[in-house]
């Protein structure tokens, strides 16, 4: 086969589809290559339509990634946009398509084709679910929707605390709204556990937000001046001006269905790892294709730019291999090897980062592992201006493999977890997290950087050098615990029925603790704990160190209101 003046269609533009027209253009100037978007706009930047909603960004001009006509004149790439693909002929390789200006309708053949159809926002069958005033954030014509129903409200709902509700949230309060957000779930921040999830929560209310955690809606209904009543499950009544619902999406994989396509347990299309589906002539990239998480080897959905775009280039190239390539046996160069999952959110000034697994995946895949927490300054303390980062690190206990890490702080959160995400591509262990070289200078780090701290505390406690006391069990445990902190610091807020034994006094006062009874120490952050522990560990004594110490311990009451330390 030869890739000369074969026809490859594309079935939606934004990140996957428009990725994959240019990257097929690059490869092979002879095809012809169209692109079918049944809406206004083939690649816009999605990720920045809530700062466009909050007047962050001002001109909508600024969303737009590239037009039709850039297309056509750069690329040689035929746009269709407003043009909505209506089936799928298998057989005769053919797509029937409708002009949705004109009505008109016709059929276009194909020699390859490529679905990136993307994803919808959820809208559940509730009561009054289609009223005016209930919003859903996806493309620039909702952007405009919203934008215009803000300048006349006061009040606003968010339905849905991950990453849209939250960005909405601070956007929507820097216009001067009184805003709600309402999370079926007991945590925002789903990709997040929850004692890590408290830190946003806790920065949402501090800046205004009213947040309703586990509460879903029920109904809503039009009130007889204007606005909406939104009735919840726990039988509360609010009134607002505007709902907006964040509350996840959907693979759009109707077309692919009625295809015969294969689609996997979660709705979206299955495909192997160059993008291809269960028919030979089609491929698949973005939010509608199901991907594995590298840590887990579990199926999922990931709406996320970045694999998108990277599904786009590998889907282009095994295109071009597939006619150009005699051997059938010959692997594409690109592939398409799962993700971590790794994402970034900021609110009110607080960053939140994770990648990799959390712990509520890792218990559903049956792995082993351990977990630290730890929280230094993003730079030298020494040096003005060093803020905290809360980091959480997951790691095998078999063999210290990193599978997953979550850091929330307001400066430089987003370095470290890019690190590990680095680190975590090759499969690197907490031992290679601990040698890392990283730049060190005060005002951008530390000599020993976060990332480091992190492989090191987890490295001493595979090598036995530190034994983990676990925060699940402090409501449980018949363990001494010894708070090594200062006086003062222990006055002002400590861990009920705790000792304290400020670390500089535990040399003289050791034999006031047991020798047949197991102690677990802490601190202010781990550090200090650490210290008493090798202390009190080569004087015999059985000791354990409650990673993280008071900064982790709040952490997790905030995640059960203050009600005990469990898992909610």
């Amino acid at each position: 086969m030869n890739a000369e003046n074969k026809r490859i269609l594309i079935i939606g533009g934004v990140a996957g589809g428009a990725t994959c027209a240019a990257r097929m253009r690059r490869l092979c100037e002879t095809c012809e290559i169209v692109v079918f978007e049944r809406r206004p706009h083939v690649s816009f930047a999605n990720c920045g339509l809530p700062y466009f909603v909050g007047d962050v960004i001002e001109s909508e001009a600024k969303l737009l990634v590239a037009s039709p006509e850039l297309f056509k004149h750069r690329f040689n790439i035929e746009i269709h946009t407003e043009t909505e693909v209506t089936r799928i002929d298998r057989q005769a390789r053919l797509i029937e398509v409708r002009d949705l200006k004109t009505g008109a309708a016709r059929k276009e053949p194909y020699d390859a084709l490529v679905l990136a159809t993307g994803a919808r926002p959820v809208r559940p069958p509730l009561p009054g679910i289609d009223l005016p005033g209930v919003y859903v954030l996806r493309n620039i014509p909702d952007s405009r929707k919203i934008k215009a129903a803000v300048a006349h409200a006061s009040r606003a709902l968010i339905v849905g605390g991950g990453f849209i509700g939250l960005e909405m949230a601070e956007n929507l309060v820097g216009l001067g709204l009184d805003v709600t957000l309402l999370e079926l779930a007991d945590q925002v921040m789903p990709p997040l556990d929850p004692e890590m999830a408290g830190y946003a929560a806790e920065r949402l209310k501090t800046n205004g937000v009213k947040l309703r955690l586990g509460e879903g809606v029920e109904a809503f209904e039009q009130l007889p001046e204007r606005g909406l009543s939104v009735r919840t499950s726990k039988g509360a009544t609010l009134a607002t001006d505007l709902v907006i619902l964040g509350i996840g999406v959907r693979p759009e994989s109707a077309l692919a269905r009625d295809a015969g396509l294969e689609l996997g347990d979660l709705g979206g299309i299955r495909v192997d790892a160059y993008q291809r589906t269960s028919d030979a002539a089609i491929w698949a990239v973005g939010d509608v294709v199901e991907v594995k998480n590298r840590i887990t080897q579990q199926w999922q959905l990931v709406p996320l730019a970045g694999p998108a775009n990277r599904q786009g280039r590998i889907a282009a190239t095994a295109i071009l291999h597939h006619f150009s390539c005699s051997d059938a046996e010959t692997r594409p160069p690109l592939a398409f090897e799962g993700v971590l999952g790794t994402a970034v959110c900021e609110a009110f000034g607080l960053t939140v980062a994770c990648t990799g697994a959390n712990e509520k995946q890792l218990n559903r895949a049956g792995m082993d592992f351990e977990k630290v927490y730890l929280h230094p300054g993003h730079h030298a303390s020494y040096f003005p201006g060093a803020r905290p980062i809360h980091i959480k690190l997951l790691f095998s206990k078999a063999d210290g493999r990193v599978l997953g890490a979550q850091a929330v702080g307001e400066l430089d959160v987003a370095r470290a977890i890019d690190v590990i995400a680095t680190a975590m591509m090759e499969e690197a262990s907490v031992f290679d997290l601990e040698d890392l070289e990283l730049c060190y200078a005060p005002q951008f780090g530390a000599a020993k950087d976060p990332v480091n701290v992190a492989g090191m505390v987890a490295a001493n406690h595979l090598r036995g050098d530190l034994q983990l006391a676990n925060w699940d069990e402090l409501g449980s445990t018949a363990a001494l615990l010894v708070d090594v902190r200062s006086e003062a610091e222990y006055a002002s807020d400590h861990i009920p029925n705790s000792q304290n034994i400020p670390l500089e006094s535990l040399r003289d006062r050791r034999r006031e603790l047991p020798q047949s009874r197991e102690i677990w120490l802490i601190c202010g952050v781990g550090q200090r704990a650490y210290y008493a522990y090798r202390l009190l560990k080569q004087n015999g004594l059985q000791v354990k160190v409650l990673s993280g110490g008071m900064q982790t311990h709040l952490a997790w009451r905030r995640a059960s209101d203050g009600e005990g330390l469990h898992r909610p």
